[in-house]
């Protein structure tokens, strides 16, 4: 079944709190109808209880379990189609011992469980062969290797790559695919748990509001927010022998 063209739909996979949260309660305040999956299921429950038209359906999905493919096949199906799926879920840590199960942990979730999500709801447009859009919340560390954040880096930037690549493929095969690239600086989530403050940091409610809006222009690829995009701008241009020297400590 597929979309109607006079209700938007959006599919939301890391929905459960923060950022995932807050984008969708924003979508369902629009009137577009919202499906949200996450680990989690008694807080996708909640939220969905708090919809302001009750248009907000949920279901389980653990992006590392081996059913997260065909859960969100029915989450889709579900939701009577889809306009726009948007990959939130993630897990990041400081970790300067580069420990196995961190990296192992990072790893699963933020590439492979991030790729077979991403591949698809791809699959999905292309069979369907309605215009769609893929949206991912990446990250600036995905831009330059972070020594204390190794894995957490390394598997933004391979995000990045994977939709860029999803991308060039989409348009080979003339598919009407928009992707989405948004990568925040530090935002107040579940991910900063401890009581330290981070440079710059955001309130989810700030970044959600941009997240939403570069969805909304279907942007290509955005950093949130303007002074990270300042930051990045700058550290692109520092040469790699000095960046190894570097001692960050966010």
């Amino acid at each position: 079944m597929t979309s109607s063209s006079a209700t938007k739909r959006i599919a939301i996979i890391g929905a459960s709190s923060g950022l995932g949260e807050s984008v969708a309660l924003d979508f369902a305040s629009r009137g577009w109808q919202v499906a949200i999956a996450a680990r989690r299921d008694d807080r996708l429950r909640e939220i969905a209880a708090r919809a302001p038209g009750g248009n907000i359906i949920w279901e389980q999905i653990d992006v590392t379990a081996p059913d997260c493919v065909d859960r969100f096949a029915l989450l889709i199906e579900r939701l009577g189609g889809v306009d726009t799926v948007l990959l939130c879920a993630g897990v990041g840590y400081q970790d300067p011992d580069a420990t196995d199960s961190i990296l192992v942990n990072t790893l699963e979730v933020n590439c492979v469980g991030f790729a077979r999500l991403i591949t698809a709801a791809y699959h999905h447009f292309l069979r369907s062969g309605t215009p769609g859009q893929i949206a991912v919340i990446t990250s600036i560390a995905g831009t330059k290797g972070i020594g204390i954040s190794a894995a957490y880096s390394a598997s933004k930037r391979f995000e990045s790559t994977y939709i860029d690549a999803l991308d060039q493929l989409a348009r080979t095969r003339r598919a009407d695919i928009c992707f989405t690239d948004i990568r925040p600086g530090f935002i107040r989530t579940a991910l900063l748990s401890d009581s330290r403050r981070y440079p710059l940091e955001m309130t989810v409610a700030y970044a959600s509001r941009r997240i939403v809006r570069a969805i909304l222009r279907r942007r290509r690829v955005v950093i949130i927010d303007w002074r990270w995009r300042i930051i990045v701008a700058l550290w692109r241009l520092i040469p790699r022998p000095i960046w190894r020297r570097l001692r960050l400590n966010l």
